[in-house]
């Protein structure tokens, strides 16, 4: 297809250049009174052709541009006829301004008298934002040239500074791994210990309650034996919980009504000399936490500023809502997300300490007091339950002015829950009616010691070592009302892989779960699987019989597999 383009429609009239050139073309009187303007140039103002011929040209600038106008532009025209590339700014229509360069020529008559000036204008606004640009940058160029200039002249300091930051976090992380390795070695020893301690708690509680009444002195040397035991215990406990291994039981904590709760106990326990104050803030979030280790970290760090409060003083327990921003994590060693935080603070008026202590003042069976004052596991607890719990711990402490030692846990973004609140089994209910339990333990002197209290409280039992023997004693056996397991086990199964197992070939069978030492089978992230039973060890007489007719009584099976 060809298109046939007629000649005179090639040919344009030098009214058409005029009126559409790329430039603007202005023609004024001597006095700057407009006569003529082209189609380009009243584009650009947005003015009509009648708005603008009779106009002044002076009148199209701005304040400035009028006094250069008159005192530089047009003597220099007077003298020369003709100006070449003056920049001025036109006002359009609206007051907007447009940016020009102006070329200015005249033309005279026979005796050089002017009669016309004709104006060429081209639209320097790409122009003018060239510059600016080009300004900028240049601005920026002397800004960065003197900062560098600057941090020349600062290079040792920076440096000094930033290797000294250096080595604060790689101390920092060294602490770190150490308390973590320090918690998986009296993680591991903490386990052995439980399963030992069940077996000597069990048996002196044997001995009590066959001893004769009027067997006195032996009844005083089992209770002196069960009280050493009881304090194994506990020592053992606080191990777990420096080592990040107890399992928590974490629910909705109202820490204000958690601390007036234990006013009484920690004025008892602080003596008279020490003045206990409680500050309290309004409006306080809750928080997820295990209430019964809380109690106890505040109670540890209540006893341990006693203590350096020798002479008598001031504690004092705050809360407050608080929040850790992405610059104060940072700073830290171990992963603490930032955001909301409910602050547990404990401050004294005791001896202080220095950056030495403060450096292991966490680290297990490190103390300051004499022999045979303290264990040194009491702050190690208080760390381990608090990191366990998603927390931090924060300590400041100056010689001579006291220490504070401030817990945060994470809030608790939930509706408020009302606590369910489990009757204590009492002496009455807590015996067997004949139901029978398999009990699964691979530790043989524990699991003879099981097998025979159970027994004692009325109940059948039936044993198995690891997890097959007991998934063939559930297949031969459907009266069984409750498995009883260790977690750890030996021979490949674990006990929530037994557990799991034996609720496929029996739904609706009841499952206790008992170990010395947290595992991933039944705990996660340092908390309970949900609908879980569990007692750890060592357990008492009472507490297993308040526990197994508790669970054989619920309403619930025991847990499914998780998906």
């Amino acid at each position: 297809m060809s298109v046939t383009i007629g000649q005179g429609s090639l040919i344009e009239t030098a009214e058409e250049l005029y009126e559409n050139a790329p430039c603007g073309y202005l023609s004024t009187l001597p006095d700057g009174t407009i006569i003529r303007a082209n189609q380009t140039l009243l584009t650009w103002l947005g003015f009509a052709r009648q708005e603008l011929v009779g106009k002044n040209f002076q009148d199209l600038l701005s304040i400035g541009g009028r006094i250069y106008y008159d005192t530089h532009f047009t003597p220099l025209l007077h003298m020369q006829g003709f100006v070449n590339e003056i920049a001025f700014d036109l006002a359009g229509a609206g007051g907007r301004p447009l940016p020009v360069l102006v070329n200015i020529s005249q033309k005279r008559d026979e005796t050089g008298r002017p009669l016309v000036h004709r104006i060429t204008l081209f639209n320097a606004t790409d122009r003018r934002q060239y510059e600016r640009e080009l300004l900028i940058a240049r601005r920026k160029a002397e800004e960065a040239s003197e900062e560098l200039k600057r941090l020349n002249e600062t290079l040792e300091q920076r440096v000094a500074f930033e290797v000294a930051e250096r080595m604060k976090a790689e101390e920092a992380l060294r602490q770190a791994q150490k308390m973590e390795a320090i918690g998986q070695l009296t993680g591991g020893i903490a386990h052995d210990f439980n399963n030992l301690l069940t077996i000597i708690v069990g048996n002196i509680e044997l001995l009590q309650r066959r001893l004769p009444e009027d067997a006195g002195r032996l009844r005083r040397a089992a209770e002196s034996a069960m009280q050493g035991a009881r304090r194994a215990a506990t020592l053992t406990q606080r191990l777990l919980a420096f080592s990040r291994r107890q399992p928590l039981d974490p629910r909705p904590v109202d820490a204000n009504k958690l601390v007036a709760e234990m006013s009484e106990l920690l004025r008892r326990t602080l003596g008279e000399t020490v003045v206990l104050e409680a500050v309290l803030a309004g409006g306080l979030w809750r928080t997820q936490a295990d209430p019964n280790q809380l109690e106890n970290a505040i109670l540890n760090l209540a006893v341990n500023a006693r203590d350096a409060m020798p002479d008598g003083g001031k504690l004092t327990i705050e809360t407050a809502n608080a929040r850790l921003d992405e610059a104060y994590v940072a700073a830290l060693a171990e992963p603490i997300p930032p955001g909301q935080y409910v602050l547990v603070a404990v401050s004294d008026t005791g001896t202080g300490m220095d950056k030495a202590t403060m450096e292991r003042v966490f680290e297990p069976f490190f103390t300051t007091k004499a022999a045979g004052k303290g264990t040194g596991l009491g702050l190690s607890q208080v760390y381990g339950f608090v990191r366990q719990s998603n927390g931090h711990v924060r300590i400041y402490s100056e010689v001579g002015e006291g220490t504070t030692i401030k817990i945060y846990l994470t809030r608790l973004i939930a509706a408020d829950q009302a606590d369910d609140e489990v009757p204590a089994a009492t002496a009455a209910t807590v015996r067997g009616e004949g139901e029978t339990i398999l009990v699964v333990e691979d530790e043989h002197e524990l699991r003879h010691y099981t097998t025979e209290t159970l027994r004692e409280l009325g109940y059948a039992v039936l044993e198995a070592p690891d997890g097959q023997a007991a998934l063939d004693i559930v297949n031969r056996h459907p009266e069984i009302d409750l498995l009883f397991t260790d977690v750890v086990l030996a021979g490949g199964l674990n006990g929530r892989d037994l557990a799991d197992e034996a609720l496929r070939r029996r739904p609706g069978l009841k499952v206790l779960f008992t170990t010395g030492y947290t595992s991933n089978a039944i705990v996660h992230h340092g908390r309970l699987d949900p609908g879980v039973n569990f007692i750890g060890k060592p357990f008492t007489f009472a507490d297993l019989a308040a526990k197994v007719r508790g669970v054989i009584d619920a309403g619930a099976a025991g847990p499914a597999s998780a998906p």
